[in-house]
């Protein structure tokens, strides 16, 4: 079976962390069928995600993701393209995360 890991580093913290980890639920589960589960923890939080070929999981911690995803054999052939829809994801998800301060200090700064 194909497996996929991506690490994201981060300085958001584990409260902010953990709202980008469950969109990120909700995205995949809306987008493609997946179920997740989220797991909280004192110190990270585990999203387990699964649905017919794909399982894994995103570990959510204050200063990164780590996600692993096991891959069957159909989806094993696009392992690069989800990878690449993965990592398109949780990067657009981490830069919305980091622009909102900054438009919510400019706003501020013109009053």
């Amino acid at each position: 079976m194909p497996d996929i890991r991506i690490r994201r580093e981060h300085a958001l913290g584990l409260a902010k962390a953990r709202k980008i980890a469950w969109k990120w639920a909700e995205d995949v589960e809306q987008r493609f069928g997946m179920e997740c589960s989220v797991i909280e923890g004192e110190l990270s939080d585990t999203v387990e995600f699964t649905r017919a070929g794909v399982h894994g999981e995103l570990i959510v911690a204050p200063e990164h993701f780590d996600l692993h995803a096991k891959l069957g054999f159909l989806l094993g052939a696009f392992s690069k393209t989800i990878e690449r829809e993965i990592l398109a994801n949780l990067d657009a998800l981490l830069k919305g995360s980091e622009a909102a301060p900054k438009k919510a200090a400019a706003k501020t700064a013109r009053k």
